[in-house]
């Protein structure tokens, strides 16, 4: 793409190949002749969650009430007054 003075970076791109409703994990893509790693290969974190070769979204839920209890305990352990901790949140 050098028309447009873009580049493409296929080491920080993931692929995804979906057949028939399930991931095909046997299909590879390329480009610029490199070969772009799978999400079950190599799992992207975005916004502190992890995209992986599942394509479900139960375990979320889970995952942002853990993630919820651990911010409460942190701010309860800091030695802030109570009229300041809401500000935290």
């Amino acid at each position: 793409m050098s028309w447009c003075r873009m580049e493409f970076k296929p080491k920080k791109s993931r692929s995804r190949s979906i057949r028939k409703g399930k991931v095909d994990v046997a299909t590879a893509f390329t480009a610029a002749e490199q070969h772009i790693p799978t999400v079950s290969q190599e799992p992207v974190k975005s916004f502190r969650r992890c995209y992986d070769s599942s394509m479900k979204d139960t375990r979320r839920g889970a995952e942002t009430l853990d993630l919820a209890s651990k911010s409460l305990l942190a701010i309860n352990k800091c030695g802030l007054q109570s009229k300041f901790k809401i500000w935290c949140l």
